[in-house]
């Protein structure tokens, strides 16, 4: 029993699948942990695992010379004419993410009884344990190494310690190379993967230090004999030509540096504690459930505990995937050489949805990470405005590996090549973030000034009313009725330009009147026929209903240019549009992306119904981390890192002048606490709800007028720096 929620998971026995594994990870290096106490394996990932497939040497088509032609093919009523703006390429996948290597230790005859692994997501450390056995593993934030530390009567059996690459799908043609010594502080294991034809290799060391009793090698790996511990410290990196195991050894013995495992355990936790514990959510669930294994809880998917638990397991796995960069379509974890989609860093959605509670959950960790994607990529993107569209700027791919920026993944029925909108939504994060604290990164203005520079030189052309027209146009990754992929004026990347040269006229005074100008000139969204928000403004292009993909809803959420406060008209074509809107293929990530727009237009019971299909549909492993498709198909983080989103979006929504209070409740949010959220008005929030009422103490950090929406009205609101400010509301 508990008092509050639980702040992990457990199971009753190992992992039998790397799927169910429990993680951990420090943004850079992850594990993946089984908990078997006869062989003790832990796969070891890091961010940038990526194999050459071709895709390193690719770069975008060079097709601005073909622009102008295909614009007035377009604008002619040519509802195929995008289909040969292409230079003919076959399909090109990012690289694609791998794991590296996993740590086995092996025991003769182990005593399994009183078997139980766990997750601590306050402290990122995964245990499994017997009567005789206690193995424990974190990947440290100070340290950056990956700890493990077993203990017990039972390692007098002796343990045989090894790196084995052999996992999923690990191609035939790998080059693979052990290494092994004894050092003054135990035995330094290594292990070297050259890919196939390649000069790209990563190298995975191991420090085994042992307290008490006594270390041997033994080809591949070393043996431990009548220890009383055994400590591993273990790194992974990727490089091209020879990497100097002499000099990652050293660095890992300075890691070590005599140091028990609690004392590394210790520097890891004081990083990680802080920026877990910033957000909590506890909806008084039944304290036999909070007790019950993640296995059994997922069972009952319509109770409190289980929300509770994911909205935890979520943070913590969002955070602990990011930090080098933001967490792949996998997180930052995979036990499998052949990963869908690549593991890649899709933009047009998922990636989007998977940070979408980095402001509002306070994980700077995670807007960092998003942001060193970004800066890291730009000089990428300018190439993808230029040798595309001819243009000055900025323009972001769909997929990337983390590696490359460029657009090169594209085909006829998924031409990503035409999208324009994903520089704004990946950069809406940073915005919201600067929001929050009320300052604005010169790095983000930079950006923002270069998405306004592409569409100064890519919105030339206009309609018979004088508007601009974005063309070519793609609404990822549908298409109109009866037309094909690219099309004309994508509601979707209405609403991003306009919202780029908006947003970038906040960040530069000296260019406002020239931006704002060019933003109205850009057409109003449609209302087509069943009075829904068209997918694409364009009279003549119907929509398709039955897709996975929300695009057209874009203004709804993750922007505030459609809400029901001040566009109410077109906030209800919207709830139509939504109404109307399929599953398609029951994909997780559009699920959640229909609660979060349904809970901006305050429909509580969508929420709850997109909910269900994703808590009744068994998109969840044991791990807690997510799969794609219903029945645990394919492992993928987008429900896991979207959900908390989600709920908060349910309880909590604001702008740098409003804040919205339970806006969409459903039956599993009736009462509850959320503390410590941030707003986009730059104040802390705690908020208590339940059927007599509801409670919200606003911590303010600057002075502000804001307003205040609730289910009794509106009312105006001056918060001052520094001083708390409480709203008691009725019942609710």
């Amino acid at each position: 029993m508990t008092a509050g929620p639980v702040h992990g998971t457990w199971e009753p026995r190992p992992a039998a699948r790397w799927e169910d594994g429990f993680l951990s990870g420090n943004g850079r290096h992850g594990a993946l942990v089984f908990g078997d106490p006869d062989d003790d394996r832990v796969i070891v990932t890091h961010h940038t695992l990526v194999r050459p497939n071709g895709a390193e040497h690719a770069e975008p088509p060079q097709l601005a010379g073909q622009l102008h032609a295909l614009q007035d093919r377009l604008l002619a009523g040519d509802l195929t004419a995008a289909e040969d703006f292409t230079d003919g390429r076959p399909l090109q996948w990012v690289q694609p993410f791998h794991p590296a290597f996993q740590t086995r230790m092996r025991r003769p005859d182990a005593d399994t009884r009183d078997y139980r692994r766990h997750v601590d997501f306050t402290t990122g450390e995964v245990t499994a344990a017997t009567a005789d056995w206690t193995s424990r593993v974190l990947v440290s934030r100070a340290d950056d190494v990956i700890v493990q530390h077993v203990t017990g009567p039972g390692l007098g059996r002796g343990l045989d310690i090894t790196l084995d690459h052999r996992l999923a799908h690990v191609p035939a043609g790998l080059g693979v190379g052990h290494g092994a010594l004894l050092t003054p502080e135990g035995a330094v294991l290594s292990l070297r993967a050259r890919y196939p034809d390649s000069d790209r290799a990563y190298t995975g060391v191991t420090l085994v230090a042992v307290t008490g009793g006594r270390i041997s090698l033994a080809a591949p790996g070393a043996r431990v004999e009548d220890a009383d511990s055994v400590l591993l410290l273990t790194r992974v990196r990727r490089h091209t030509g020879d990497l100097d195991v002499t000099e990652e050894t050293r660095a890992l013995r300075a890691v070590l540096a005599g140091r028990s495992y609690q004392e590394l355990r210790d520097r890891h936790t004081a990083l990680h504690r802080t920026a877990y514990a910033r957000v909590r959510l506890d909806l008084a669930a039944d304290p036999g459930e909070r007790a019950l294994p993640g296995s059994e809880l997922l069972e009952r998917p319509h109770g409190t505990a289980l929300l509770e638990r994911l909205f935890a397991a979520g943070r913590y796995h969002l955070l602990s995937s990011s930090g080098l960069l933001p967490p792949r379509l996998t997180g930052l974890w995979t036990g499998d050489w052949d990963t869908a989609w690549a593991g890649a860093f899709t933009t047009n959605a998922n990636l989007n949805l998977q940070t979408a509670s980095a402001t509002a959950a306070v994980l700077p960790e995670v807007t960092g990470a998003l942001a060193a994607l970004i800066h890291g990529q730009l000089p990428d993107w300018r190439e993808n405005a230029r040798a595309i569209f001819g243009a000055r700027g900025v323009v972001a791919p769909t997929h990337t590996d983390g590696e490359s920026g460029y657009t090169y993944h594209f085909q006829r029925e998924y031409p990503h090549q035409l999208w324009t909108a994903g520089a704004d939504w990946l950069l809406k994060p940073l915005v919201d973030h600067d929001e929050a604290r009320g300052e604005q990164d010169p790095r983000t203005a930079a950006a923002l000034a270069e998405v306004a520079a592409f569409y100064e030189d890519f919105l030339t052309r206009t309609d018979a009313d004088g508007h601009l027209v974005v063309v070519p146009s793609y609404s990822p990754e549908n298409r109109p009725a009866g037309a094909s992929w690219g099309a004309v004026n994508a509601a979707m990347d209405l609403s991003a330009a306009r919202h780029a040269l908006l947003t970038a006229a906040a960040y530069h005074p000296d260019h406002a009147a020239r931006w704002r100008a060019l933003a109205d000139r850009l057409p109003p969204h449609r209302t087509n026929a069943d009075g829904a928000l068209a997918e694409w403004a364009r009279p003549g292009l119907d929509d398709t209903y039955d897709h996975r993909h929300l695009s057209h809803l874009y203004a709804v959420w993750p922007l505030d240019e459609i809400n029901p406060y001040d566009t109410p008209r077109l906030a209800a074509a919207a709830h139509r549009a939504l109404q109307l809107r399929g599953a398609e293929n029951d994909s997780a990530h559009g699920h959640l992306h229909h609660a979060l727009i349904a809970a901006r237009l305050r429909d509580g019971r969508r929420v709850t119904e997109a909910l269900a299909q994703v808590l009744e549909g068994d998109f969840f492993h044991a791990s807690l981390m997510s799969a794609h498709y219903p029945h645990r198909d394919v492992y993928n983080a987008d429900a896991a890192h979207t959900l908390p989103a989600v709920l908060i979006e349910a309880l909590v929504q604001s702008t740098p002048d409003r804040l919205v209070l339970l806006p969409a409740l459903g039956p599993a949010l009736a009462a509850g606490e959320l503390r410590g959220v941030r707003t986009r008005f730059g104040a802390d929030l705690d908020l208590a709800w339940g059927p007599d009422g509801a409670r919200a103490v606003l911590r303010p950090h600057r002075t502000h007028r804001i307003e205040v929406r609730t289910s009794s009205g509106t009312e105006p609101l001056d918060l001052v720096a520094g001083e708390d400010h409480v709203l008691t509301l009725g019942t609710w």
